[in-house]
């Protein structure tokens, strides 16, 4: 299969808003979207219904996908917009499908009153089961979201994007996700934030020695850490400006916050072949759940 985007489309609001940022997606990498449009079997009783026949069934399969692609096509001219039908357990269906994928695209709901992502079994047990980069966007997620604010302090997709943020581990950071967020900066055009949360131990570290707190000197190695890590990444990618954080307390609620004013936020997720199931990873899982930007999950051995 050739390389794309793919999309999981069921006709909710939220889907319909993972496929505009796939489609702009698209466009930045030259790629077509392929629309996947998951109908679950009904029982035998309820197929028979009036209102929930095989022929009505058929319609609204037929009709979301078509109706979505229709409307991609037309805001988004020059971008090659396919459809699918397929039937079977959405999460199943999806990790299998998006296989030769560059990128899967899913919506997420979003919190109502808080800003942050209330991702559904499917969207999770995707993120936990397949190896393509996952991509969740909330629900209401417009073009102006990526973008800065206009001189009258309004967003417009007239601006520059706004930085792509990175989550990064220093103790086990992985080329996968940080080429990824690289890649992703290099493409928008703007800078690329990487954020390193660092738990002090617990005990007290702010006694002197030599006149420095063995708070300050964490703070320091850590901060070395980091640019240690990102070094030959600014030499491989000079055009993009990277800032770097090396932030005492949780990951997750540093990138929680930092995604306010993120156009993209990139975290990993270590594959696991376990029998016990897979797993996303604590940082990861609450970044889901709470990120006001755009989320994708990289997957890494």
């Amino acid at each position: 299969m050739s390389r794309t985007i793919m999309v999981g489309l069921d006709g909710s609001s939220e889907s319909r808003a993972a496929a505009e940022w796939a489609a702009r997606e698209a466009k930045l990498r030259s790629l077509p979207v392929r629309l996947v449009h998951v109908r679950e079997p009904v029982p035998d009783p309820l197929a028979q219904a009036p209102l929930l026949g095989a022929e009505t069934q058929q319609h609204w399969s037929e009709q979301i996908p078509r109706e979505s692609a229709e409307g991609l096509r037309s805001r988004h001219p020059g971008v090659d917009v396919t459809t699918v039908h397929v039937e079977g357990r959405p999460a199943d269906v999806l990790v299998g499908a998006a296989e030769d994928a560059d990128l899967l695209v899913l919506g997420s709901r979003g919190m109502s009153g808080v800003g942050g992502f209330l991702v559904g079994s499917v969207g999770q047990a995707v993120v936990a089961r397949t190896d393509v980069p996952v991509v969740l966007v909330r629900e209401g997620e417009q073009a102006t979201d990526e973008h800065g604010m206009d001189p009258a302090g309004i967003p417009s997709a007239a601006t520059s994007f706004r930085p792509v943020l990175l989550g990064l581990d220093t103790r086990s950071p992985d080329d996968t996700v940080i080429a990824f967020a690289f890649e992703e900066a290099a493409r928008r055009g703007t800078a690329l934030r990487v954020v390193h949360g660092w738990n002090p131990p617990p005990y007290n570290i702010y006694g002197l020695s030599d006149g420095v707190s063995l708070y300050d000197e964490l703070t320091q190695k850590n901060a070395e850490e980091l640019s240690d890590v990102l070094r030959p990444w600014r030499h491989k990618y000079p055009a993009v400006e990277v800032s770097e954080e090396a932030c005492a307390g949780g990951a997750a609620s540093e990138l929680a916050k930092a995604s306010r004013e993120a156009s993209l936020v990139v975290v990993g997720r270590r594959i696991r072949r376990s029998p016990f199931g897979a797993h996303i990873g604590s940082v990861t899982h609450a970044v889901l759940h709470h990120a006001t930007a755009p989320v994708v999950v990289v997957a890494h051995e």
